[in-house]
């Protein structure tokens, strides 16, 4: 159950506290894409988005870790001027250990942000990076997606009765 239990809970990309994150000495952000940077619905990031991550560029490597395909992937990569890593089949970890390698990274200087516990999360403790769970931005998600919520709710209601995770109650 532990592997579900992110390090930290915000309500967005734009709530967490990425100084603190730089004190830790994270020197790599992984960013889920759908529902994370950016709703299903939307193919381009808009102008808030990439204020963010231009910002967060002077400080930090900044890569999309995403399950989706490259076309999906293609229009934030190139309008974000990042690289990212599509199929990532998360939360398997080839792909993660493929950045740490490719970046000549440790685990301990990787965050993994993402909404969803099963692949973002659990994926991202299984490689002990720090892992910060957001809210979703859209309530529209696949079938697959939706599934997988089923069972997230089931985790954090078991979270909840140990006063664990909370959803709402944020924290870094």
């Amino acid at each position: 159950m532990d592997l579900f239990i992110p390090d930290m809970y915000a309500q967005s990309i734009y709530t967490i506290n990425y100084q603190k994150l730089k004190k830790r000495g994270i020197k790599c952000l992984l960013f889920d894409l759908n529902n994370t940077l950016a709703s299903y619905e939307v193919d381009y990031p808009n102008d808030k988005l990439r204020e963010l991550i231009f910002e967060l560029q002077k400080n930090f490597i900044v890569i999309i870790v995403s399950n989706s395909n490259k076309n999906r992937i293609r229009p934030f990569k190139e309008k974000l001027n990042i690289d990212s890593a599509y199929k990532a089949k998360k939360p398997f970890s080839k792909k993660y250990k493929k950045i740490l390698d490719l970046y000549n990274l440790k685990d301990i200087e990787v965050a993994m942000i993402g909404d969803v516990l099963l692949t973002d999360i659990y994926g991202g403790n299984k490689m002990n990076f720090t892992t910060i769970l957001v809210n979703g931005i859209s309530e529209e998600e696949p079938f697959l997606v939706r599934l997988a919520r089923k069972v997230e709710r089931i985790i954090i209601k078991k979270l909840n009765k140990k006063d664990i995770l909370i959803k709402g109650k944020y924290y870094d």
